[in-house]
């Protein structure tokens, strides 16, 4: 139930339910829900759940029953981003109509053969289908990008600057099987829930520009963001599912889980709550929670 004394805007947790939790995901989780409790906001649920090839079943419901014990609670009913393509496909009609976007018939191949240099995430796109007709039926959707040059101050990691064009390239927004791209979806369901505030992991700081473009693009303000530091595995890199057995999180780790992620995020629980019960554990993050705490370093899994 919504807490009343709370304001108009929301922060939110989307998680993929593409397996069971694990610490990584919970710092996201935690640090998105402190930031919103902080700041008198509704922290909000959503399933990000639209590659579904990639959906666990059960894992989503795993997710939200670990949540609940951990006293992350959540205002209102979850999103489910798979029952969504009706909206989204409202969004991709209004880039339409503002001649924003068009069909691309570009295979992985040609774009990398074309690529003037690598980018972000992937080679940027050279723009080969913008003056000439796609062909094919199964076409992707790009939004132009022209020479933007997006600015934006995030609450861990200061001020950024990324020109699109030079660093991403026109970029999909529906891909050529159907399937919504992450950047519409999320902008779309963020402006639907009233999400004012982003708080998300570090890997995912280099794809905020492209969905401040999309917010430009559709008439509307972006939300503030903060990244977090990322828990990474023994060997350096994301600390994922793949790495997880046998740390996943579950209900009897919860609160050795907790205080790892508080860790992460910068913070110091004292050692008398390593026998506490989770939710005595949330009662002191909540009261003693320091957000200019939280580092930008990535923090490597204890073994």
């Amino acid at each position: 139930m919504t807490d009343l004394s709370l304001g108009p805007g929301a922060g939110r947790f989307a998680p993929s339910p593409t397996g069971s939790l694990h610490p990584g995901t919970l710092v996201a989780a935690l640090g998105s829900y402190l930031l919103a409790r902080q700041a008198g906001l509704r922290w909000l649920l959503r399933i990000d759940d639209l590659d579904q090839p990639r959906v666990v079943t059960g894992a989503a419901d795993e997710i939200l029953r670990l949540l609940d014990l951990a006293g992350l609670h959540w205002d209102g009913t979850p999103l489910w981003q798979s029952r969504r393509g009706t909206r989204y496909a409202e969004a991709l009609q209004q880039l339409k109509r503002d001649q924003l976007v068009y069909p691309c018939s570009c295979s992985r191949k040609d774009v990398l053969a074309s690529a003037p240099h690598a980018g972000e995430d992937a080679p940027v796109y050279a723009g080969l289908c913008r003056a000439r007709a796609a062909r094919g039926s199964r076409l992707a959707w790009r939004l132009r990008v022209d020479q933007q040059v997006i600015q934006f101050r995030d609450q861990v990691f200061g001020e950024q600057v990324q020109s699109l064009a030079d660093q991403v390239g026109d970029f999909v927004v529906m891909r050529a099987d159907g399937v919504f791209a992450y950047q519409l979806a999320t902008v779309v369901d963020d402006l639907d829930s009233g999400v004012t505030q982003v708080v998300r992991g570090a890997d995912l700081l280099s794809s905020t520009p492209r969905q401040i473009y999309l917010y430009q693009c559709l008439g509307k303000n972006a939300p503030d963001y903060a990244h977090l530091p990322l828990l990474l595995s023994a060997d350096g890199q994301k600390f994922s599912k793949r790495h997880c057995l046998p740390s996943l999180v579950h209900e009897q780790n919860l609160t050795p889980m907790l205080l790892l992620a508080l860790q992460v995020l910068g913070q110091n629980p004292p050692a008398e709550l390593s026998t506490a019960p989770p939710l005595r554990v949330m009662n002191w993050a909540l009261s003693e929670f320091d957000p200019l705490k939280i580092p930008s370093a990535s923090r490597v899994m204890p073994r």
